[in-house]
């Protein structure tokens, strides 16, 4: 799982801003703010993230790979979504790359307009033998 798409300087710009909406209830087509504890430093750390909904169930999609937030989540065991004023608490479990594929091809059915440049050229019509095969670079939680 090494996998790391890093942001580029507009990107990150961009991402701050659109943090800073989602903490204050605004969101973005499905954006969301996600805290999680710092596995180095132990402080709250701030991200947006896209939450993927399916069938009632709510998960975390990394298109961008092992990125910091992850290696977080793996850490904490758990996040924290919602803005500043009313978070909720969820316990994130990673899932297994077999259980992934139907969940990436979801999570780029919504967002590949957004993620098309990091996710290896997978696109919402990706075979199921493609997004299994790229299922390790992308790590997914589950939230519960």
């Amino acid at each position: 799982m090494s996998h790391y798409e890093p942001p580029s300087t507009v990107e990150r710009m961009g991402n701050a801003v659109i943090r800073r909406l989602a903490e204050a209830g605004i969101s973005i087509a499905g954006t969301r703010a996600l805290t999680v504890r710092g596995r180095k430093s132990g402080k709250d750390r701030s991200v947006v993230v896209n939450l993927l909904t399916v069938d009632g169930a709510d998960y975390l999609v990394a298109p961008r790979g092992n990125t910091e937030w992850v290696r977080n989540v793996r850490a904490a065991g758990q996040v924290q979504l919602g803005p500043r004023w009313h978070r909720r608490t969820a316990r994130a479990v990673e899932l297994p790359d077999d259980a992934k594929p139907e969940l990436l091809r979801r999570y780029l059915q919504k967002w590949h307009w957004q993620v098309k440049g990091y996710v290896a050229g997978l696109t919402p019509d990706s075979t199921d033998d493609e997004l299994r095969s790229a299922a390790p670079s992308f790590p997914v939680f589950s939230l519960r």
